[in-house]
């Protein structure tokens, strides 16, 4: 890995700071997914791993996914944040075992003609003081070359120390999803496109101690309305009362594992190289792939939640 330490502290780009939303317009040719993920909700409490897999390859010729160049740019060497992320990582092995779990989780193998990898050639992390947590982008030079921007500021922030390392390498996993992630000719929805890079994240084990199977306080909701007035669960009151399945990161993320666990190891695999053929239309994009439109797997998500929850509720009271 080549670091690269500016003697001044450049001003940053306007693109820099804020990414463009994402383009409904049909792209001339397939291209990895670009989120900014600038609002990125991670944990910095308790404790967590990673599975830490993979590692540095070669390409298809030994079954192993082409390595990205990487780069690390440290903008301020003064900011407490840079002692914090140098003391508690080793850039080179984490980036490089992040960008391992990623290939491997949204993608069979080189050669495999039912997924396709893009082309991502280089990954630049780049260090630097800024608001919010981290974006990924594509650089000047064109959209195979990324940049994740990671702020100092929240690396400083994160307590206890003991998480440090596991929160920086949770939130790199997050960003390096995006580097090489489909987007539906920018046409996925934000929601659908973060909650990919979690479930990635939860995938390896890397999901902060806030984190929780719920559907942002639907259930509690339900609980409510069942008890006040005596119904039984029902899918269309439930896509009323918990709306929000892509809502995105660890809330579609657990979605996302309910769907991994129904329907099969290499669901998502499955739903991104979808996202790489064809321009997101919610109806037949989720009938196509699983039999059914997306607000009545939502509801069946819901449904199995609420059955955990009244297990629990009588496991209590027993």
């Amino acid at each position: 890995m080549t670091v690269v330490v500016p003697q001044t502290t450049p001003a940053p780009k306007p693109t820099a700071i804020f990414m463009p939303p994402t383009s409904t317009a049909p792209a001339p040719t397939p291209t990895a997914g670009t989120a900014e993920s600038s609002n990125y909700n991670s944990g910095s409490a308790g404790s967590g791993s990673g599975s830490g897999a993979g590692g540095a390859g070669g390409g298809d010729d030994d079954g192993r996914f082409p390595q990205p160049k990487l780069r690390l740019e440290i903008r301020d060497l003064d900011h407490p944040g840079t002692a914090k992320f140098l003391d508690a990582v080793n850039a080179g092995t984490v980036v490089s075992a992040a960008v391992s779990n990623v290939q491997r989780l949204l993608y069979r193998s080189p050669g495999d003609p039912h997924t396709t990898v893009p082309p991502t050639r280089s990954v630049t992390l780049i260090l630097r003081d800024m608001g919010g947590v981290a974006y990924t982008t594509g650089t000047d030079l064109d959209d195979d070359h990324k940049e994740i921007h990671f702020s100092l500021g929240y690396i400083n922030g994160i307590n206890p120390p003991a998480r440090l390392a596991a929160e920086i390498t949770g939130v790199l996993t997050h960003e390096l999803v995006h580097c090489y992630q489909w987007n539906a000719l920018g046409t996925c929805p934000g929601g659908l496109i973060e909650g990919i890079a979690d479930w990635v994240r939860l995938s390896c084990d890397l999901s902060p101690p806030h984190w929780k199977r719920e559907t942002t306080g639907g259930m509690q909701s339900f609980t409510i309305l069942k008890s006040t007035l005596s119904i039984q669960y029902d899918p269309i009151i439930s896509t009323l009362i918990f709306s929000g399945w892509d809502n995105g990161y660890q809330h579609t993320a657990y979605f996302l594992d309910y769907l991994e666990g129904r329907f099969g190891k290499g669901t998502v695999r499955k739903l991104n190289e979808k996202l790489r053929r064809h321009r997101y239309e919610p109806k037949p994009f989720w009938t196509e792939l699983l039999g059914r439109p997306v607000e009545q797997l939502w509801g069946d998500y819901v449904e199995s939640l609420a059955g955990e929850q009244s297990t629990v509720d009588e496991g209590t009271q027993t």
